[in-house]
C-alpha cells in the first residue's frame, strides 16, 4: 500500500487510538498536518534541500519519458520520503513504468485515462475543480480512489482567502475521503490550523531552496485538534417523509 496514503489516513481519521488501560502503554502522537513539496525539475544534487521539512514529495509530469526518469532520480536521491507523480494523462504500460520506479502515489485530474486503475499499489489522488457540482461531488466517496486534490490557482500573489475557506468546508462536509488542497509557499502556520480544523488533511506547497523546514517547524509547535467538521462514511438510505395527522371531524 502507498505509504503516504497510509500517513494521509492517519491524519483523516485521528491517528490510531489506544486499546485498554494497561499502564505504561505509549500514547501516540497527535495527528498532523501533511505537507507535501511539489517540484518543478530541481538539480538531483540539491533536491534533499527543496524537500527538506515535506512528508511527501511531489513532481509535475509532463513529459512522461523524461520526467519518470528524473522522478527516478529524486526518489533514489531522499529515499527516505515517498514520492509521487502530478499528472495530465497516463496509459497502463506507463502506469506500470511509475510504480517500477518507486513511485509511491499519482496526482491526476478527473479527465485522465482510466487504465490508472490498473495497478492498486500505487496511491490514487483525483484532483477536480472547487466549483464541482454538489452532485458529482458525492459520488467521489463510491469511486476507486484514496483521497483527493481541491484544484487551486497558483499564479501572482496568490493567497488564501475566506471564500477558499468555505470552499474546502463543503468539500470536507461532504466527503469521507482525506482531502487535499494547494496553498501559497508564504502560507502560515495559523492559516493551516484554519484549513485543518476545517477538514483538510494536507496541503501541497511550492518547494523552493531550503524547503519547508521553517513551515514544518512552525507547524509542529500548533496544536491541532482532534475535533474537526468532517464527514463519515455513512450507509445511504432510502428517505421516507412523515405521514400528516389526518384530522377527523366530530360527529
Amino acid at each position: 500500500m502507498s505509504q503516504f496514503i497510509s500517513k494521509l489516513t492517519l491524519a483523516s481519521q485521528g491517528g490510531p487510538q489506544p486499546i485498554g488501560f494497561k499502564a505504561g502503554q505509549p500514547v501516540p502522537p497527535r495527528p498532523r498536518m501533511l505537507l507535501v513539496a511539489s517540484l518543478a525539475q530541481a538539480n538531483v544534487d540539491s533536491v534533499a534541500d527543496y524537500v527538506a521539512g515535506a512528508d511527501a514529495g511531489l513532481l509535475r509530469i509532463s513529459r512522461l519519458g523524461a520526467d519518470i526518469k528524473v522522478l527516478q532520480e529524486y526518489s533514489e536521491a531522499v529515499p527516505d520520503i515517498p514520492w509521487g507523480g502530478w499528472l495530465r494523462d497516463i496509459s497502463r504500460r506507463e502506469m506500470s513504468q511509475m510504480k517500477r520506479i518507486g513511485c509511491d502515489f499519482v496526482v491526476f485530474p478527473a479527465g485522465a485515462s482510466l487504465a490508472i486503475l490498473q495497478n492498486d499499489e500505487v496511491g490514487k489522488i483525483l484532483e477536480v475543480e472547487a466549483s464541482l457540482d454538489e452532485g458529482l461531488l458525492r459520488t467521489i466517496d463510491g469511486l476507486p480512489v484514496d483521497a483527493v486534490l481541491i484544484a487551486g490557482e497558483q499564479k501572482g500573489d496568490y493567497f488564501l482567502t475566506w471564500q477558499h475557506l468555505m470552499r474546502f468546508w463543503r468539500f470536507t462536509s461532504l466527503l469521507a475521503k482525506p482531502v487535499l488542497v494547494s496553498v501559497p509557499s508564504r502560507v502560515m502556520a495559523d492559516e493551516l490550523q484554519k484549513l485543518w480544523e476545517a477538514g483538510v488533511d494536507g496541503v501541497i506547497v511550492e518547494a523552493g531552496v531550503g524547503g519547508l523546514k521553517d513551515l514544518r517547524q512552525a507547524v509542529d509547535k500548533l496544536t491541532f485538534p482532534l475535533q474537526r467538521r468532517r464527514r463519515k462514511a455513512e450507509a445511504l438510505l432510502p428517505y421516507i417523509s412523515p405521514e400528516r395527522d389526518i384530522a377527523t371531524e366530530e360527529e
